[in-house]
């Protein structure tokens, strides 16, 4: 594998040639949110392949993973989630607090 990094192939390249994979669709985005969505989805595969070894079609074809574990799966990332959100909404009131303070301490100095 080595090798193949000399002729600066990416790590993604070099997966597809060890799967024989010879071309990638291209698609083309007329709403950047879209594209960089699907470049995140195209990193976290990416990421997982590297942590895993393995890709998702790899576990569900091989039956490394049954459906259980896939709904267990879900329901953790879904609990995770919205404990980002909660912790989201407690870091914007902690910013909104601070510029409100801010503000009043602008305007005390003005008086």
């Amino acid at each position: 594998m080595e090798h193949l990094k000399k002729i600066n192939m990416s790590d993604r390249e070099i997966m597809d040639a060890k799967n024989g994979i010879t071309s990638r669709k291209e698609y083309g985005f007329r709403d950047p949110v879209v594209r960089n969505v699907v470049d995140k989805f195209v990193s976290r595969s990416d990421i997982g392949f590297e942590k895993y070894g393995s890709t998702l079609d790899d576990e569900r074809r091989l039956k490394m993973k049954g459906l259980t574990k896939y709904l267990n799966d879900i329901q953790e990332e879904l609990m995770d989630a919205v404990l980002y959100i909660q912790a989201a909404r407690e870091e914007l009131r902690d910013l909104s607090e601070e510029a409100m303070i801010d503000k009043f301490k602008y305007d005390e100095e003005e008086i």
